[in-house]
């Protein structure tokens, strides 16, 4: 495996080692002891969660506050997505700063998104099925959003707004300069 720090600090982007043959493939998708010696980071996950999803759909951006913050490893297992994260750390050189990238079952790329971020991520094949690892577990009431098209993010999706299937709940979700007053 290989991880190469992005330009937002604490954010890598890793890429297994894939063993491929007559019979098809294996790599190893995560361990402890290897991602630890390749980011300094010492995790813990102790949430997985898995989505599926047809093209257009757009999950995000979203987050957890306070103690309920969470660092997630994510990737995809079948189909592609656009991935993307945004720093909401005020005291970070990359402020308001995002990253994206295509992560697919092809390239077996994943992305790990550090806490203090928001992430999202849309869909451009149907059928895609989304993994993520959590280092924190899930709390209702520390859920965070920010909109997708927020102005002053400039994020290109990739997909026309026309083309974009968003959840009740991340249509009503504040700009970041909303959310940040």
């Amino acid at each position: 495996m290989t991880a190469k720090e992005t330009y937002l600090k604490g954010c890598f982007v890793l890429t297994p080692q894939v063993f491929e043959d007559e019979r098809g493939y294996f790599f190893e998708s995560f361990n402890k002891e290897t991602f630890k010696r390749l980011t300094s980071l010492n995790m813990s996950f102790v949430q997985d969660n898995q989505s599926k999803s047809n093209k257009g759909v757009l999950r995000g951006l979203h987050f957890q506050i306070g103690d309920h913050a969470q660092a997630k490893l994510v990737r995809v297992l079948q189909g592609r997505v656009l991935d993307v994260c945004v720093d909401l750390r005020p005291d970070s050189p990359t402020f308001k700063q995002h990253f994206s990238i295509e992560l697919s079952a092809k390239n077996r790329k994943q992305l790990f998104v550090p806490r203090g971020f928001a992430h999202g991520f849309v869909v451009l094949e149907d059928a895609t099925i989304f993994s993520y690892k959590c280092d924190n577990y899930y709390n209702k009431t520390s859920e965070r959003g920010i909109k997708y098209d927020d102005k002053s993010l400039n994020i290109d999706w990739r997909l026309s707004s026309e083309d974009i299937v968003l959840s009740d709940k991340d249509t009503h979700l504040p700009t970041l300069e909303s959310y940040l007053q």
